[in-house]
């Protein structure tokens, strides 16, 4: 157990976190290349100013949260928030982040770690509960948004247990492998699932030169917000 510990912390993480960025590497070129021969006129002669002071109030979103959706939004948000923070500058993370990238980031205390995990976990439980007992939620949600959810609870729910032995029923060794994998393989989920909007969020929020939506997508929104019959 030990010995697969260990290729989890090295050759995994390495493995996982390459995939993971090399994929988003590849969309983030595939969104500069589509945007640049699409619209590159367009580009030239933007209200680029205008355009990026829009994006940034996305930063703290609350005005532009919908009415009867304000719960779910607020919940979602927080949960960006730890599900960005934990991973990246939680003590333990960073001597792997030190060790793979010689990045030398700044870290979070434990007791701010805990406070961020247990907030991410019951706004994950929240998201969760809404979409499968809200009728509006429910509408909009595919199989993938349940499972990424349970998905990410995992390695937060276990990263927890693991840091706090006296309240793991199980053993330690069991607990910091399912956190190990079950982080390693989100990672690998991240570029071809929902997770990649971590780089995508920016692309979407500059929505007046490129504006998006899945073939479909607009009834089926407009459905969960007005009801049955609302047309797009």
């Amino acid at each position: 157990m030990e010995k697969m510990i260990e290729l989890a912390r090295g050759p995994f993480f390495a493995f996982s976190i390459g995939v993971m960025l090399l994929g988003l590497l590849r969309l983030v070129f595939l969104q500069v290349y589509g945007l640049a021969r699409g619209k590159g006129g367009r580009l030239r002669n933007a209200p680029w100013r205008k355009i990026l002071g829009e994006a940034a109030t996305w930063a703290f979103p609350f005005p532009h949260f919908i009415k009867g959706t304000r719960l779910f939004s607020s919940a979602s948000f927080i949960f960006h928030i730890g599900v960005i923070v934990v991973p990246l500058l939680l003590d333990d993370h960073v001597v792997l982040w030190e060790r793979l990238l010689g990045a030398n980031l700044p870290s979070i205390g434990r007791g701010v770690a805990d406070v961020l995990t247990l907030t991410t976990l019951v706004c994950l439980l929240a998201l969760l509960a809404f979409r499968m007992f809200s009728a509006r939620h429910r509408a909009v949600s595919q199989p993938m948004d349940y499972w990424l959810l349970v998905l990410i609870i995992l390695p937060f729910g276990s990263g927890f247990m693991a840091a706090h032995p006296a309240w793991n029923p199980f053993s330690w060794n069991v607990v910091m492998l399912t956190h190990l994998l079950s982080a390693e393989f989100l990672f690998l989920l991240v570029p071809t699932t929902k997770l990649a909007h971590v780089v995508l969020f920016a692309f979407d929020r500059i929505s007046e030169i490129h504006w998006q939506l899945r073939p479909g997508a607009g009834a089926r929104i407009a459905e969960a917000l007005f009801g049955s019959g609302a047309k797009v």
